[in-house]
C-alpha cells in the first residue's frame, strides 16, 4: 500500500479500517480519565485497543515534569524524545482516539499541532465507533517497533499562558471560550479541585464541549459553525479554556472543523486561573 496523506483533522472508523495497514500510519490511544474515576487508561489499553495502537500518556510521561498544574505541555525536546520512543517520525501520519468517543484524543491532536506536526487526525467516535462497525480489537503487550526521528517545531500561536491571557481579556479581536459545564462557568457548582475558585474569567463566554458533540461524534461542520458564530465573530482569535486543558482541545478541533483560523489553547486552564489570586474571577 502506498504512503498515506491525512487531509482532514477528523477521520471516520471506516476510513481508518481502510488505511490501517498504510506503512506510515501510526495509531495512538490517548484515553484519559478524570481524577477520581479509579480507572486505569493504560491497563484498559492493554486489555482492548485498535490493532497496533500505541499508548500516549499525556498526563504523566509526555508532560512538563514537576509542573504545578496537571499535564502541562512539555518542552519541544522532551516531546520529540518521547514520541520518537513511540516510533513516530516527521513523516508519520497519526490518528488519535480515546475509549470515550471524543474526550481526550483532541488534546493529543493539539499537542502535535503545537509541535509543528500537521499530519494528525482524531478518530471521530473513538473506540466505540471502531467497535460499532465490527472492526477487530487486540489485547496484550504490543508488538515491537523501531524508534522514530521527530523534530518538534514549536508553534507558539497554538498555546498561551495565564499572564499573556490576562493581557488579552478585554481585547476586541480576542474571545475566550470556556469548555466547562455551564454550572461551573457561572459558579453555581463548586470546582472539583481544592483551592480553585468558582466562576469564570471576565469577558469569557460559556461553550460547554458537549454542545459540539452528539453520541460521541462531532456535529457536522455547518452546525459547528453556527455554534461558534453564536459566541464569537468570524475574524476573532479564539482562546479555549476548560478545567485542566483537555476538553478545551475539543473546542479547538471543533473550531478548526468549523473553518476558524486563529486558535489557541490556554494550557493551565481553570486549574491555574482559579488557583492564582492575581487573576480576576467573575
Amino acid at each position: 500500500m502506498s504512503a498515506l496523506n491525512i487531509s482532514s483533522p477528523l477521520v471516520s472508523a471506516s476510513w481508518l479500517a481502510e488505511h490501517l495497514s498504510a506503512p506510515n500510519l501510526i495509531v495512538l490511544d490517548a484515553t484519559w480519565f478524570l481524577p477520581g474515576s479509579e480507572r486505569d487508561a493504560q491497563k484498559e489499553w492493554r486489555e482492548k485497543r485498535i490493532p497496533g495502537a500505541r499508548f500516549f500518556d499525556f498526563d504523566n510521561q509526555i508532560a512538563l515534569p514537576s509542573a504545578p498544574f496537571p499535564h502541562m505541555l512539555p518542552e519541544p525536546a522532551h516531546f520529540s524524545r518521547e514520541v520518537e520512543a513511540l516510533g513516530i517520525s516527521d513523516e508519520s501520519q497519526i490518528v488519535v482516539y480515546d475509549s470515550q468517543g471524543v474526550f481526550s484524543a483532541p488534546r493529543v491532536w493539539w499537542m502535535f499541532r503545537t509541535m509543528g506536526h500537521d499530519q494528525v487526525a482524531v478518530l471521530d467516535g473513538g473506540l466505540p465507533a471502531w467497535e460499532a462497525e465490527g472492526n477487530v480489537v487486540e489485547q496484550g503487550e504490543p508488538s515491537a517497533f523501531d524508534m522514530g526521528k521527530f523534530d518538534a517545531c514549536y508553534q507558539a500561536q497554538w498555546v498561551i499562558d495565564g499572564d499573556s491571557l490576562l493581557q488579552h481579556l478585554n481585547t476586541p479581536d480576542v474571545q475566550v471560550l470556556d469548555a466547562r459545564a455551564a454550572a461551573r462557568f457561572y459558579g453555581t457548582q463548586p470546582e472539583p479541585r481544592q483551592g480553585v475558585r468558582s466562576g469564570h474569567m471576565p469577558s469569557a463566554k460559556s461553550l460547554p464541549f458537549g454542545q459540539l458533540l452528539k453520541d460521541g461524534h462531532f456535529l457536522p461542520a455547518e452546525q459547528l459553525q453556527h455554534r461558534f458564530d453564536a459566541v464569537s465573530d468570524a475574524d476573532q482569535r479564539l482562546i479555549f479554556s476548560c478545567g485542566s486543558g483537555v476538553t478545551a482541545c475539543i473546542l479547538a478541533l471543533a473550531a478548526e472543523l468549523a473553518g476558524r483560523k486563529q486558535l489557541t489553547v490556554y494550557d493551565g486552564s481553570w486549574t491555574e486561573w482559579g488557583a492564582t489570586y492575581k487573576y480576576p474571577v467573575v
